[in-house]
């Protein structure tokens, strides 16, 4: 028996076929088109037609690849980005695009994640005090679907207004493949201001403008009663359609599992693991669901999602969440970020003057860019005497977030993109970067130097995170791994080290766990909700019960077996180089206390 996952990213969908014990059997990924407006930066829209086709040619390649059968096809899960799509009441894309077409039939129907016209809608909602705002970590960001909901009622004429529904992505291609409304606990709760164990707030969507959703009984954007909005994996309506099947290959009627949000797949494909040491030896344990509230999911790519579930709601300033039942029945998500990541190493890389010094190096010498700056900082520690790269990056400092707007081919189909300050776990929009201990240099040297600090800046932010969610009530003690970064082993242990935290502290780190194939961790996780799915629909077909409580214990048995074993990489800074982490971070902090101190000394100054 298969599975297929469909993972509907930024800039492309791949599909998996996935064997029962979680081995890939063949992979397709067909990019997908992005509009943007030249007069307006802030837009990024996409169409439901382009992803849906784009997943049929996927899936029908799987198959073709592979040689498997339509037949053996068990189970499709999806996931996908938070983005916003649109349709009428019969399920046909409306346009989302500023100008006379807006709420008119058409093919752009999809506000992309990164949309960010939507900000002063945010701004309202920021200033209600609602209970909403409570489980996003105090302020709403404009990238969530209220916002940009509310941005669609202020623009579009009334009467377009009304025939429209809305959908997070991930629950419109399980509505898509079925036909089924039915919405899932992670895109409400995550991203629709679905407020846990008591559902929609009437008085919240009547003071920012939004009535016409409660007048509809919520269902423009899924009305239903919290029974009825589904945990990860649960089968949505009789499974595929003749319509849904034909388009995918697939056969009618094959179990389709409620979707989640792309890096809570990174989550569901990661955090079960077993792990082997970096000597090849595997540990025995098998790790339990309650081992999982442990375990942080870092899903890293041009920017990084931080997950980690606990069995009661934390709140933590900062950080969105808590958010319950996103993934597993009865247990509660906080979720943290990073807004430039992958994007930021690129960035200082390219934009140094020595950048194709650097490139012209590595192509005479037949090596990766990275070995050459691996080379260069260690002949610069022999060099200069130091015992460590930190040590030889001691006086230079790094506050990681940049602001403003980026485009680089980091980002997915080199999209322009919009960095806003600091997303977790500050939260301060306003926050820059900053470095301190500049030397009058432009040599690979001294780009070197830069590389390294980046990366102890991207780590020192993590472990910032990780403290916070840690002072917080959480306990974790370990990070899983996932995404694009984790090709890059000086920033997987540079995050071992400095994440480690305090020597003695019950919660210090114990390392940082690389999946087998980082890439695939989220397609994975996608096609283990079409298992559950298929395993549910098996039980009730017994005429045994099924519910959410048989839902927690099912899914993480599916996740242990279809998790292949990641590598561990441990701490193993001896205590100078520890001492030097440590005053690392205390710099890092005052770093964020000083450029509050002087943004507030110049706004007196000028007010």
């Amino acid at each position: 028996m298969y599975y297929v996952g469909v993972d509907v990213g930024t800039g492309s969908v791949r599909a998996s076929l996935v064997s029962q014990k979680g081995k890939i059997i063949a992979s397709s990924v067909q990019e997908t088109h992005t509009w943007r407006d030249i007069q307006d930066h802030r837009i990024f829209e996409q169409s439901t037609d382009d992803i849906w086709s784009k997943a049929g040619k996927a899936v029908k390649q799987c198959l073709e690849i592979s040689g498997v059968a339509k037949e053996n096809v068990k189970g499709v899960g999806f996931d996908a980005t938070c983005s916003l799509a649109v349709t009428d009441l019969n399920g046909d894309p409306v346009v989302i695009s500023k100008g006379e077409e807006l709420g008119n039939p058409g093919e752009r129907n999809i506000v992309l994640w990164a949309d960010h016209r939507a900000e002063k809608e945010a701004e309202v909602i920021n200033a209600t005090d609602s209970v909403v705002l409570k489980y996003v970590g105090g302020k709403m960001s404009l990238e969530m679907e209220i916002p940009k909901i509310l941005w669609l009622k202020n623009n579009m004429s009334a009467e377009r207004f009304s025939n429209c529904q809305f959908f997070d992505l991930p629950d419109w291609l399980t509505y898509q493949a079925t036909r089924d409304t039915s919405r899932s606990k992670c895109s409400l709760t995550c991203k629709c201001s679905y407020v846990p164990n008591s559902g929609w707030q009437k008085e919240f969507f009547e003071k920012i403008g939004l009535g016409d959703l409660v007048k509809r009984e919520y269902a423009m954007i899924g009305g239903r009663r919290d029974e009825d909005v589904l945990c990860a994996g649960m089968p949505v309506g009789e499974g595929l359609s003749t319509k849904a099947a034909e388009e995918l290959g697939l056969v009618e009627g094959t179990a389709v599992g409620s979707a989640i949000i792309d890096a809570y797949a990174g989550w569901l494909g990661t955090v079960a693991a077993r792990y082997k040491e970096e000597d090849g030896t595997l540990s025995k344990e098998i790790p339990s669901l309650e081992e999982s509230k442990h375990r942080l999911a870092a899903v890293a790519g041009t920017s990084t999602c931080h997950i980690v579930q606990s069995q009661e709601g934390i709140f933590v300033n900062g950080v969105w969440g808590p958010y319950k039942d996103p993934i597993i029945s009865g247990w509660w998500m906080n979720e943290g970020g990073q807004s430039s990541t992958g994007q930021l190493l690129h960035f200082m890389l390219t934009t140094h003057k020595a950048y194709d010094e650097l490139v012209d190096r590595g192509r005479k010498e037949g090596k990766d860019i990275f070995v050459v700056l691996d080379d260069v900082l260690e002949e610069l520690r022999v060099d200069r005497g130091a015992e460590s790269l930190v040590e030889l990056t001691k006086d230079l400092h790094l506050y990681p977030d940049l602001h403003g707007l980026y485009s680089s081919h980091a980002s997915i189909e080199g999209l322009l993109t919009t960095l806003v300050g600091n997303r977790s776990p500050i939260a301060d929009p306003r926050m820059r970067g900053s470095i301190i201990g500049l030397e009058l240099s432009s040599s690979i040297t001294d780009l070197a130097l830069k590389y390294h600090t980046t990366l102890l800046a991207v780590s020192l932010q993590t472990r910032h995170i990780i403290d916070t969610l840690n002072k917080a009530g959480h306990s974790i003690t370990s990070i899983f791994m996932s995404g694009g970064q984790v090709k890059n082993r000086d920033l997987m242990r540079m995050f071992a080290e400095v994440c480690r935290g305090q020597s003695g502290s019950a919660k210090e780190l114990q390392g940082v766990v690389l999946p087998d194939d980082g890439g695939a961790a989220v397609v994975l996780g996608a096609a283990m909700l079409g298992r559950l799915a298929f395993e549910v629909e098996k039980v009730k077909k017994a005429g045994k019960p099924f519910g959410k409580d048989e839902q927690a214990g099912k899914l993480w048995e599916i996740m242990v077996e279809m998790t292949p074993p990641g590598t561990i990489i441990r701490p193993k800074a001896g205590v100078k180089e520890r001492k030097l982490f440590e005053a690392k971070y205390k710099i890092f902090l005052e770093s964020i206390e000083i450029q509050k101190k002087w943004r507030q000394e110049m706004e007196d100054a000028t007010r």
